[in-house]
């Protein structure tokens, strides 16, 4: 990870960007002091929502039926 100053980074921005892009992290500092990180972008991935599938699948009554001695034994 490579520190860099906010003048370097204001003149060589496109360079930087295209490291970062190919998932370097690189330090922003003034004077000395780091003040902050680029990094490659990362899209959230979405929130499962609860019931999203309602009504698009179900359940039968079957499900809760005990397992055949077959199935059971494969378990095992």
């Amino acid at each position: 990870m490579e520190t860099v100053t906010i003048h370097t980074a204001k003149t060589t921005l496109s360079q930087l960007l295209a490291r970062v892009e190919a998932g370097e992290e690189i330090i922003l500092a003034c004077g000395k002091e780091p003040i902050a990180k680029l990094v490659p972008f990362q899209p959230q991935q979405p929130k499962r929502r609860f019931g999203a599938l309602h009504g698009i699948i179900s359940i039968g009554p079957e499900f809760s039926d005990p397992l055949p001695e077959q199935e059971l034994a494969a378990w095992e």
